[in-house]
């Protein structure tokens, strides 16, 4: 799941996570685990895939067809340029492939929108820097402290050092919610009631490194791209971060919610062009008719997936796979 650096040769447990190293290894959840989450996943996509799958069971590959698969891709949220690329894509490999049945168009699809959603696919790397400063942002209701509560969890069982800071200052549920998570994960928090989120932030880099913590994970508040005094505040918290390191922040994650199909794409535009961000987690897809939303990403923003979620347990939130994605959607 997670790409550590590690020097050479073998560190010993101390210095495990040293930083700066070549080379890396890649720790991944175990395989029992993921073939339990690639289940939910297939389920959860069952709604968006089912629709798309229908159109393979006619008898001829025709424009009917195509036609039938355009709504479908459309239905499901995968933007039209997506759409239109993917189709494109398809009648070229259905040519080249000599293809007659349409359930042989289906295996197709699924290499077309796997070869779309490669770009998408990347580990997330801890270890280049001490500590690695991670933003999190996100709207209301996206799953976006859960998210952080569980990406420390994995952090922490990997061995890496986490260090929460409760920069949701507006909502003290957050801060809550985000300490129950630090106590359930056994990591520290800085969190001020009422503070300004800047600040918190600062305090929380600058204890990161004073305190020698490998990652830094900053939960600021939830909003809406439209709210423009709560963007330029999250440009804030960025210049202040930078203030306490100026190689910070390292990642700039949001978390969008799989439901909301092309407002998703909305928001990954919108807190791009005021953040710059590195990596996507995508919550929520375990019962979603909008799952192509991630086929329109790949078109009109391609920035990395790192995580997706597929429910609410711990083990829910799990890397992103192009391929296992695209079997999922389709199976």
């Amino acid at each position: 799941m997670f790409r550590f650096f590690r020097s050479s040769p073998k560190p010993t447990p101390a210095d495990a996570l040293a930083p700066r190293s070549k080379s890396a290894v890649s720790v991944d959840a175990p395989a029992a685990t993921r073939q339990s989450w690639l289940s939910k996943l297939k389920a959860g996509l069952r709604k968006t895939g089912g629709s798309i799958a229908s159109v393979f069971t006619g008898t001829q590959i025709d424009d009917a067809l195509y036609e039938e698969l355009e709504t479908a891709l459309l239905m499901a949220d995968a933007g039209v340029k997506a759409t239109e690329h993917l189709l494109k894509d398809l009648k070229v490999r259905v040519k080249e492939a000599k293809a007659t049945e349409p359930s042989a168009v289906k295996g197709l699809l699924i290499e077309a929108i796997a070869d779309l959603l490669m770009p998408l696919q990347k580990q997330l790397q801890i270890g280049e820097q001490k500590p690695m400063v991670i933003m999190v942002a996100g709207v209301n209701g996206a799953g976006k402290t859960t998210s952080i509560g569980k990406l420390t969890h994995h952090l922490a069982d990997q061995g890496a050092s986490v260090l929460l800071a409760a920069a949701d200052t507006f909502r003290a549920a957050a801060r809550e919610q985000l300490a129950v998570w630090a106590n359930r994960n056994t990591v520290e928090i800085i969190s001020q009631e009422g503070a300004d989120p800047a600040a918190v932030s600062f305090d929380a880099v600058a204890a990161g490194k004073a305190r020698g913590r490998d990652v830094v994970l900053v939960d600021t508040a939830g909003r809406l791209p439209t709210q423009l005094h709560l963007m330029e505040e999250l440009k804030k918290m960025k210049r202040v971060v930078q203030k306490a390191d100026a190689t910070a922040p390292h990642e700039v994650l949001l978390v969008i919610d799989g439901n909301t199909g092309q407002n998703a794409l909305t928001q990954v535009k919108a807190f791009d062009e005021a953040l710059g961000l590195t990596g996507l987690i995508v919550t929520k897809l375990d019962g979603t008719a909008k799952g192509g939303v991630l086929c329109a990403i790949a078109r009109e923003r391609a920035i990395p997936v790192y995580f997706i979620g597929v429910g609410e347990q711990l083990d829910d939130l799990q890397s992103f796979d192009a391929r296992e994605f695209a079997e999922a959607l389709l199976n």
